[in-house]
């Protein structure tokens, strides 16, 4: 289970909103599994089908969520034309990434659709997003 402050869920849901039709990306770190910060990441790739994160800020994010005794906890990003569900390329990447969570908003309709997976050796499990 994913909990999450409804204000980082507004917040990555406009963020998808305001990148559309490109796909977004970003992190929310916390501390003791409990989410804390979310850091809006821009998409290196400006594609409506992938991510990558830029080097250099995933740097800068990282030492500011090092600084803080935090952890990067989720990494969210957006689907601009499919549902919110891990693409393989999202599968594969996970292999490295080592975010326990992975936030994905669909931007295909009016209303976003938000959902939650653990990606544990290509396996895919979805989580409950409990928004609070």
């Amino acid at each position: 289970m994913l909990a999450l402050p409804k204000a980082m869920v507004d917040a990555v849901v406009a963020h998808a909103r305001r990148d559309h039709p490109d796909e977004c990306c970003g992190v929310i770190a916390g501390r003791d599994g409990v989410a804390t910060r979310v850091f809006e990441m821009e998409n290196a790739e400006r594609s409506p089908t992938g991510f990558v994160f830029d080097s250099a800020e995933w740097l800068r994010v990282y030492r500011d969520i090092d600084d803080a005794d935090e952890e990067p906890l989720v990494v969210y990003h957006s689907h601009t034309m499919t549902e919110a569900y891990p693409s393989r390329t999202d599968i594969r990447w996970s292999a490295t990434a080592g975010f326990p969570h992975w936030l994905l908003v669909s931007t295909r309709s009016d209303e976003p659709e938000i959902r939650s997976y653990t990606i544990e050796d290509g396996v895919v499990t979805e989580e409950e997003v409990r928004v609070t």
